[in-house]
């Protein structure tokens, strides 16, 4: 089948199931991941292996425009009112996140040595620091939450994936190391890793300041918008080039560097990065479904048990970490309770530190196993997530349980108080109450 026939049905599976999911009050990349499971290989076979292969550039471009939008949400001026508290919270759940994972997995290998290694391990326990912002933040919007877990879980939603970004950077390089088989040096193990990170960023930071000179010759929208992909692929692409000395520049720090320092230069850079939002919604939709398309089923049985530890401790050190964070800077009862119960669900930054490892060359064995792994963690999260997200929310008293009819009665009381007679006033009270407590009554019946 040709390439472009692929990605019409990619496209267009992934718009019917988002529909479906939809109904179900399920976030639409669960449906983009189901739908490409269905049209992939592993099913109809729509979109086979070979045109994977050759469209797997929209998913190396897709993750650098998240890379890139991440940046740009880092400001220094919001930084600083972060607060200390903030960032001590976010830094212990992300490095609560990889140890547990990493320990976890590390007491299963020495269980089945033939079915985890040691690289497997560095790139999961890496991966777990990711969350899922667009998730996380659509339960807060539906249900509009307001408090003080929610305003703590916002910027650490946001703090977390940079985070997430520089931890993977790390382990990738350690990873390395142990996929090649290369003896363990203070070279390879700490010099080599952290002139890839500080030449990752040099770049990134370079890409961006040019990024903001450009933007002073061009005003209109759309020179604005083709002067942000330039930059995104140029990120992208010199991140991909064979540097000298072996280093290895990582995409997803370059862009997302990029995109903080033009946030940085760019009083305007807010509405200037909302001009993307027009089109990346088709090129993020077909990056999930691509995703979904290459999850393995044949591989499931294998990494059962690997999978089923990822999300356990990946879970337990979410929420350990969190409330000892929150314990640390001595936060409201309410956060060290809930707030790491609403940082689990994981979609979009761990799917692509996932295909990141699936187009490394060096972690060919193991890429199978983890993308899988991921996705399957995905599909879970992203089902199960929201709803814990809600529950967290509900407990903390952030979101209303008032029933509709006594807020429409609630409304109607408000809209006769405009009325200047005391006489109907009193009567909308009377009947906002009595709806009230004909609403209690059938919820006790």
């Amino acid at each position: 089948m040709h390439v472009l026939l692929s990605i019409a049905l990619a496209m267009a599976g992934g718009l019917v199931l988002s529909r479906v999911v939809k109904l179900l009050k399920l976030p639409n990349v669960t449906g983009y991941l189901i739908a490409g499971l269905i049209v992939g290989p592993c099913c109809l076979n729509l979109v086979n292996q070979t045109n994977l292969g050759y469209i797997k550039i929209i998913s190396t471009v897709a993750l650098g425009f998240i890379a890139f939008s991440i940046g740009g949400e880092f400001k220094l001026e919001h930084l600083k009112k972060l607060g200390k508290s903030i960032v001590t919270i976010t830094f212990c759940q992300a490095l609560f996140a990889v140890a547990f994972v990493m320990l976890g997995l590390f007491a299963l290998k020495f269980a089945f040595p033939d079915q985890i290694d040691t690289p497997m391990i560095l790139l999961l326990g890496a991966i777990a620091t990711a969350t899922a912002p667009a998730a996380t933040l659509m339960v807060v919007k539906q249900y509009r939450a307001r408090g003080i877990v929610t305003d703590t879980l916002l910027p650490v939603v946001a703090l977390d994936d940079a985070i997430g970004l520089m931890v993977f950077s790390i382990c990738v390089a350690l990873a390395k190391v142990f996929a090649v088989g290369e003896q363990l040096t203070f070279m390879s193990t700490v010099v080599t890793p952290l002139l890839e990170i500080a030449l990752s960023l040099v770049v990134g930071a370079a890409l961006g300041a040019l990024l903001a000179l450009c933007m002073r010759f061009f005003r209109s929208r759309a020179n604005r918008l083709c002067l942000m992909i330039v930059a995104v692929l140029a990120g992208v692409g010199l991140s991909e080039m064979n540097w000298p000395m072996g280093l290895s520049l990582s995409s997803l720090l370059t862009c997302m560097m990029t995109g903080a320092v033009f946030a940085n230069m760019r009083k305007d850079s807010l509405q200037i990065l909302d001009g993307t939002e027009n089109w990346t919604p088709p090129l993020y939709m077909l990056f999930f479904v691509i995703s979904g398309a290459e999850l393995d089923l044949k591989v499931i049985p294998l990494i059962g048990i690997a999978g089923v530890a990822y999300i356990v401790f990946r879970s337990m050190g979410k929420y350990l970490g969190a409330f000892t964070g929150a314990a640390m800077v001595k936060a409201d009862k309410n956060v060290r309770n809930y707030l790491g119960l609403t940082l689990l669900p994981q979609a979009g930054v761990a799917i692509g530190m996932a295909q990141v490892v699936a187009n490394t060359p060096e972690f060919a064995a193991q890429s199978s196993q983890i993308v899988t792994i991921v996705l399957c963690a995905t599909l879970v999260y992203e089902l199960v997530g929201p709803l814990i997200t809600k529950i967290a929310l509900v407990k903390s008293g952030e979101i209303e349980k008032t029933p509709k009819r006594a807020k429409k009665a609630k409304s109607a009381q408000t809209a006769c108080t405009a009325v200047v007679t005391p006489e109907t006033s009193t009567a909308a009270t009377a009947q906002a109450d009595t709806a009230e407590l004909s609403d209690n009554n059938e919820t006790k019946k």
